[in-house]
Parts: C-alpha cells; sequence; structure tokens
C-alpha cells in the first residue's frame, strides 16, 4: 500500500509541475512538450529525483497507448475539408519523403558515426516521420493559424507517416536479427497492408462509431469514454489484422469528427483534455527513461545528425516530394523547417531492444538527443518561421453574434443576432446599403432590430443606429463577413489583424480583373485583364487555392479572403501604401 501511494505522489506530482512549469514555457515560447520531457529527466536517474526507471517493455506499452489517443484527437480535429486540400502532398510526404529522409540519415550516420549501413539506415528510419504529437500540440497551442495548403498538408503527414517508418524499421530488425523470411515481393505486400488494412479498419471503425454515437443515449460522461475504449479497440485490432494501428485511430477519429451527433460538443472538450494528459504522461515517462549521463559521449554525434536531417535530409525530401503539387517556395521552406520529431521517434527505437538488435542501444540515446534538439530548435522558433515566411493567417476577428438556428427553414441560410457597436462602420446607414457592401453578390435580409426596447421592422432605407440588437438572415457561412461592418472600426492593430491582413475592400471572385485595377489607375498585364479574380488566382496559383493566397498588381494587393468549394468567392483588396504586408506578399 505504502508503495502505491508512493507512486501516485510521485506521478501526481510530476504531473502538477509539468503543467505549472507551462506558464514559463508559454512566457519564452518553449514548447509544452519539451517542459514535460525535461521535468521526466530531472525526476529520472541523473537528477534531483533519482527515480530509477528502465522498463522498456511498460514504456513500449503506454507510449503506443497515448499516442493512440493523441491520434484520435488530432484526427477528432481535422476538417475533411483539409483532406481535399492537402491528402495528395501529405500522402507523398508520409511514404516518399520517409524513404528519402530515411535513406539521407543512414548514410550520414555511417560515414559519421563508423557504423555499418545497416544500422545507420535503422536510424534513419527511426527518426524519418515526423511525430503527430508534436505537430498536433504546437500547431492547435501555440496560437498559430497556417493557411489551409500549409496547415492541412503538415497535419495528415504526420497522421499518416507513422506506418512507414514503422514498416522500415521493423523490416530492418528482422533483417538484422535474422528472422526476416521473404523477398521484394514479401515486403511489398506488407507495406500494402500496414497502409490497406489500417485505413479501412479506420474508415469503417469510424462511421460505425460515428452511427452509435448518432443513436445512443449515454450519461454526458460517458460519450468521451466510449469513444476512447472504441478508439483504442480499433487500433489494436488493425494491428492485430497486420494493418497500421497509428492510420486506422487517426482516420477513425477524422469520420467521428466529420460527422456531427448530439454528442459531439460533449465529447470533444473531453477527448481534447485526454489528448493533453497523454503527452504529459508519455514525455514524463520517456524523459525517466532515458540516462543523460550515458549520452555524453554520443552527444556531439547525435547533435550533427539532428542537423543534418533538419537542414538537408529534409528538406530534400519535401522539395522532391512537394515538387508535382506546385507549392510556392515559402511553404516548401516552413513545410521542411516543420519536420518535428517528437515522442513516436523515442518509441519506435525500442523496437530493435526489444528484438535483441546488436549494437542497438546507442541508437536510442542518438534518437533521444535528436528528439530535444528539434523540439527545441523547431518547436521554438515554429512561430516566429510561420511569420518570417508568411504562411499564417489571421484568426477571425470575435463575431458580436449567436448563431443560433432559431427556425430551422433551410440548411443553407444562417439566423444571426448581431450587436451593433458603438463605433461600428455601420452606424447611419441604410441597412439596404450595409448588407449589400458586406455580402456583394449575396442575399442578406434584416428581418427585425431591437432598438431601445422597441422592435422595429427595417426597410432598405432604415439605418442603423449605436447599440441595436440585429435579426439578420444570411446565406450558411456568411456570419463571419455580415458582422465585420458591426464591429469597431478601431480594430486591434497589427499584419495579423484581418483589417490589415486582407483590406478593407472586399470584391467577389467574379469581378474582372481589368475593372478593378481600372477604379485604382493600374494597368494590369494586357493577357489577364479580361480574367476574373478566380481565374487570375487559378493562373498564378498551379497548386489548391486557399485563404491568405496573395498577388501584387501594380499597387493593388489581393488576397483570398473566402473560398467558394474549388473557386475564389471573395478578395480582400488593400492598396501596398500600407506596408505591413507579410514578407513575401
Amino acid at each position: 500500500m505504502e508503495a502505491i501511494n508512493t507512486l501516485l505522489l510521485l506521478g501526481g506530482g510530476l504531473l502538477f509541475l509539468s503543467v505549472l512549469a507551462s506558464l514559463v514555457s508559454a512566457r519564452f515560447g518553449v514548447p509544452l512538450l519539451l517542459v514535460f520531457l525535461v521535468v521526466g529527466m530531472l525526476a529520472g536517474e541523473d537528477g534531483p529525483g533519482g527515480i530509477r526507471f528502465d522498463n522498456y517493455g511498460a514504456s513500449f506499452f503506454i507510449g503506443n497507448l497515448a499516442l493512440a489517443i493523441i491520434l484520435l484527437n488530432g484526427g477528432l480535429q481535422t476538417s475533411i475539408k483539409s483532406f481535399r486540400t492537402g491528402l495528395k502532398p501529405a500522402l507523398s510526404l508520409a511514404t516518399v519523403g520517409v524513404l528519402v529522409s530515411a535513406g539521407l540519415v543512414g548514410v550520414f550516420a555511417m560515414l559519421l558515426m563508423g557504423i555499418d549501413l545497416a544500422h545507420g539506415l535503422l536510424l534513419g528510419a527511426i527518426i524519418g516521420s515526423t511525430d503527430a504529437a508534436a505537430v498536433f500540440a504546437l500547431l492547435r497551442s501555440g496560437g498559430i493559424r497556417l493557411n489551409d495548403r500549409v496547415g492541412s498538408t503538415l497535419e495528415i503527414e504526420s497522421g499518416a507517416n507513422d506506418p512507414m517508418a514503422v514498416l522500415l524499421v521493423l523490416m530492418l530488425v528482422g533483417w538484422m536479427s535474422g528472422r526476416a523470411d521473404g523477398g521484394p515481393l514479401t515486403l511489398l505486400l506488407t507495406f500494402v497492408t500496414q497502409f490497406g488494412v489500417g485505413a479501412l479498419a479506420g474508415l469503417g471503425g469510424g462511421w460505425l462509431l460515428s452511427r452509435l454515437f448518432a443513436r445512443l443515449r449515454l450519461a454526458d460522461g460517458l460519450y468521451a469514454l466510449l469513444l476512447a475504449a472504441g478508439g483504442i479497440s480499433l487500433f489494436a485490432l488493425a494491428n492485430k489484422m497486420g494493418g497500421s494501428g497509428f492510420l486506422a485511430i487517426y482516420l477513425a477519429g477524422v469520420v467521428i469528427g466529420n460527422r456531427p451527433t448530439p454528442a459531439s460538443p460533449i465529447m470533444l472538450p473531453v477527448m481534447d483534455g485526454l489528448a493533453w494528459f497523454a503527452q504529459a504522461v508519455m514525455f514524463l515517462m520517456l524523459g525517466l527513461l532515458v540516462t543523460p549521463s550515458k549520452m555524453v559521449g554520443d552527444l556531439p554525434q547525435a547533435f550533427a545528425v539532428a542537423v543534418f536531417l533538419m537542414l538537408v535530409a529534409r528538406p530534400v525530401a519535401v522539395m522532391l516530394c512537394l515538387r508535382p503539387f506546385r507549392f510556392p517556395r515559402h511553404e516548401v521552406l516552413f513545410v521542411s523547417w516543420v519536420g518535428l520529431r517528437g515522442a513516436v521517434p523515442i518509441v519506435i527505437a525500442i523496437f530493435p531492444m526489444m528484438a535483441g538488435v546488436p549494437a542497438s542501444a546507442p541508437l536510442f540515446g542518438v534518437t533521444f538527443a535528436v528528439v530535444l534538439v528539434s523540439l527545441l530548435v523547431q518547436g521554438s522558433s515554429l512561430g516566429w518561421m510561420a511569420r518570417k515566411l508568411g504562411v499564417v493567417v489571421p484568426e477571425p476577428d470575435p463575431l458580436p453574434q449567436a448563431r443560433a438556428p432559431l427556425l430551422a427553414l433551410t440548411p443553407t441560410a444562417d439566423w444571426l443576432t448581431l450587436s451593433v457597436h458603438p463605433d461600428a462602420a455601420a452606424i447611419g446607414e441604410p441597412v439596404g446599403t450595409v448588407l449589400a457592401g458586406a455580402l456583394p453578390g449575396a442575399a442578406a435580409h434584416c428581418l427585425a432590430l431591437s432598438r431601445h426596447g422597441q422592435l422595429i421592422v427595417p426597410d432598405a432605407s432604415t439605418r442603423f443606429a449605436a447599440g441595436d440588437d440585429v435579426l439578420v438572415l444570411a446565406p450558411a457561412g456568411e456570419g463571419e463577413a455580415l458582422s465585420r461592418v458591426f464591429l469597431p472600426q478601431s480594430e486591434q492593430d497589427g499584419p495579423l489583424c484581418e483589417r490589415r491582413f486582407f483590406g478593407d475592400f472586399v470584391l467577389d471572385g467574379s469581378a474582372r480583373l481589368g475593372d478593378v485595377a481600372g477604379l485604382y489607375g493600374e494597368t494590369p498585364p494586357a493577357d489577364e485583364a479580361d480574367l476574373t479574380l478566380d481565374a487570375l488566382f487559378a493562373r498564378r496559383y498551379a497548386c489548391v487555392r486557399v485563404v491568405g493566397d496573395r498577388i501584387r498588381i501594380g499597387r493593388l494587393c489581393l488576397t483570398i479572403r473566402a473560398m467558394n468549394d474549388r473557386h475564389v468567392g471573395r478578395v480582400g483588396l488593400r492598396l501596398a501604401a500600407d506596408r505591413q504586408l507579410h514578407p513575401l506578399a
């Protein structure tokens, strides 16, 4: 009993200290996952805590369980729209990219560390994949909103590249331990099985679970528990069938997250908390597992491998994989930099040790050091690099509205209640003019407004006043643009304020470039003057277009503000006299 209490005290205390330390990490830009890792190391054998922990079997089990929860939560928060935008480039990075980076690191490690090529390739395969835990945590908790093309590519890649890394490691472990059988055809079949079974299990299991949640009526606290249990079961089932459990549970999360049910608002916040708990436990455990004093001799070589991976292997792999998709150069540079390594490589590094591969212990130490460098250097600079390379788009301005489906007339319309701020641009302007200016080409109707406690049924000539509460029927998804005219004109400053980023003027994607440029005395290229803005962006951007894509025509800066399926719906216009634009505009 005493031992149990001691264990609970140590575990709870470490978690408590790690979460408190997050306040410091946020202030100094240190990734929270690194804080958990360092706290575990300080509590370990070489730290003040002096706890000796070397159970690799338990670490492997806990690591897989935690990764399953993290990937499930990552899938829940991935929009299906992201798959339309980033699936193909992400799959290229998750397969060919892992092979290229693993091969380059393997050759470099062989030359640098004096090991044979098999051990070099094993190290390259272990650290060849990015880590979903690190990517999801840093992107979602760091206050960074990337444009959809970059963000979706990174998230899907990090969720889908684990099967390739695991497959490579298992192949090399089997070969080096003398247990491999079969030739190239067997390896190809294993690869197809990993991806095929994992994808089918994830999509099918996710669909079944989403149907179940739509029909069941449980106590609120049980929904998230059922989801976690179902996800872990899918993870194990896919593994037992020879597929990738990592891919299965991620895809199951995507399916469930994109099929909203009455239980979704209840279980999603709980799953987010479970994912944070899983990350904390996993990184604390991995910090306890490592013994820094045994790694000192390997640090110079590990640092060299980490630098080679960040500056050579990952960029080369990204450039090769994204070239067919015509990503802009600055986005290729950013994707190259965000090759974050986290808990996955450390967990995978336990494979060869458990399989008894000779001389595999040093690879674990090098892997741990590579993860430390990646989190410290890449993780800490993620926000700065995103702003420097211009891949960030502003968060939507806070909307003074309650999205209330007061009457479920049609799924294509929203009923919005909006309040007119005392410093709003709409004050004193006719209702018809304001609505037409806010939503060019779209029909919105002001049905009623409340002024000083009195209900008014407005017509097009009724003028808005400060403090009015307005009921508007607008096309679905247009609330953000509509509410902007009711916000204060003195919005927050800075290049990532919506108004400064997109501009004060909103144009329809069907507007003709020559007409727009002529209003400001600019002359567009002769072969583009008759193009619509939608066609202009299609011509300039060979890749999938997303919000935040920008074109300069003389003094005019045109920025995609909203997409309508695969076409440009609205474009923000601003004059280049104001230089508060991202540096690659």
